[in-house]
């Protein structure tokens, strides 16, 4: 018995090797390499100096702390527009015919066939302040600054606060969509879009949609059944679509370095002006580290909310099981 078990784990350990030195040599090591730069100085050549802190002294920048919150607050609102779009697309395709579903599937994917910066090009030329996007962009600014207006004033506040909102009227002169925040967002929408369908539409092709049909017999109208069945039974792929938008949307570069204009400048626009504008490779390889956590925070705390809602479903079907064993011993 003891060999067998033995054997199971050295033929595991055979089979998972590979994959281990792969993310210990293209992963592991260059992420304690960067991490080791970051605790150098750098030379006046553009080279790494000696061992020190003053790279991190020098993240003392008023700017900084606005740079972080932009990327995070436009990263977190690509990522609620993706899975809104996501989920019920997701859902359309998993009700349609096996052979409609491949077809849809693969036009999903079919902008990938094309080079990503021809797109942000294409993208460039659609926005264009004399273009039709530009009209609804300013009808779009309209009416939010007309519930911007009808809001309460600790809300508006707050929206103002956080970046939200910003004060003063519509100027269509200078509300263009061209090389603004809007810009952003739209594009890495369209970009990372296909991230968050797929994951969700494969959970969503093993969800049993009988279960819909019956709440619905039971009386349950269709949002209500939608919104407490399927989406709970497609919460591991959502969860897996919010890191696979949300993780490149707060590294992203091209988009904001050719959509955002000088009023947009995210964390990869930084990281990218000092390794090769400013030769600092220290300081570079301390905004990837900073980048990082705020990219392993998110991750961690959707795989501890992973675990809670596992464990508490574990709990209720003991004691669902607890109960009908009470129930047939009385």
């Amino acid at each position: 018995m003891k060999m067998s078990v033995s054997k199971e784990k050295r033929r595991e350990l055979l089979l998972t090797s590979p994959s281990f030195l792969w993310l210990l040599v293209f992963f592991a090591a260059p992420a304690l390499i960067v991490l080791a730069f970051t605790f150098h100085g750098h030379t006046a050549n553009g080279g790494v100096g000696e061992w020190s802190l003053s790279t991190w002294r020098e993240l003392v920048d008023p700017d900084y702390p606005a740079i972080v919150w932009n990327t995070i607050r436009i990263s977190f609102e690509v990522t609620v527009w993706c899975i809104v779009l996501a989920v019920p697309c997701a859902y359309a395709i998993a009700r349609m015919s096996k052979r409609w579903r491949a077809l849809v599937a693969g036009a999903i994917m079919l902008p990938f066939w094309t080079s990503f910066v021809v797109r942000i090009f294409a993208w460039k030329t659609m926005l264009h302040p004399d273009g039709w996007l530009q009209a609804c962009y300013l009808t779009w600014l309209r009416v939010c600054q007309w519930l911007f207006d009808w809001m309460p004033g600790a809300v508006q506040r707050f929206l103002l606060w956080t970046g939200m909102a910003s004060p003063g009227r519509v100027d269509p002169a200078l509300s263009t969509i061209l090389d603004s925040e809007a810009a952003v967002v739209l594009v890495s929408v369209y970009s990372f879009l296909p991230f968050a369908i797929m994951p969700i539409y494969t959970a969503a092709e093993k969800f049993d949609f009988s279960l819909l049909e019956a709440a619905r017999d039971l009386g349950a109208r269709n949002f209500y059944a939608f919104r407490k069945i399927f989406i709970p039974g497609v919460r591991q792929g959502i969860v897996s679509a919010v890191l696979m938008v949300f993780i490149p949307a707060i590294g992203s570069y091209v988009i904001p370095q050719m959509l955002g204009g000088t009023e947009c400048v995210l964390i990869g626009n930084k990281i990218f002006m000092r390794a090769m504008q400013n030769r600092n490779i220290p300081h570079a390889s301390a905004l990837a580290t900073l980048m990082a956590v705020s990219v392993l925070v998110p991750m961690g705390l959707a795989m501890w909310w992973k675990r809670r809602q596992l464990a508490r479903d574990r709990r209720r079907l003991d004691m669902r099981t607890a109960q009908l064993m009470t129930g047939g011993e009385s």
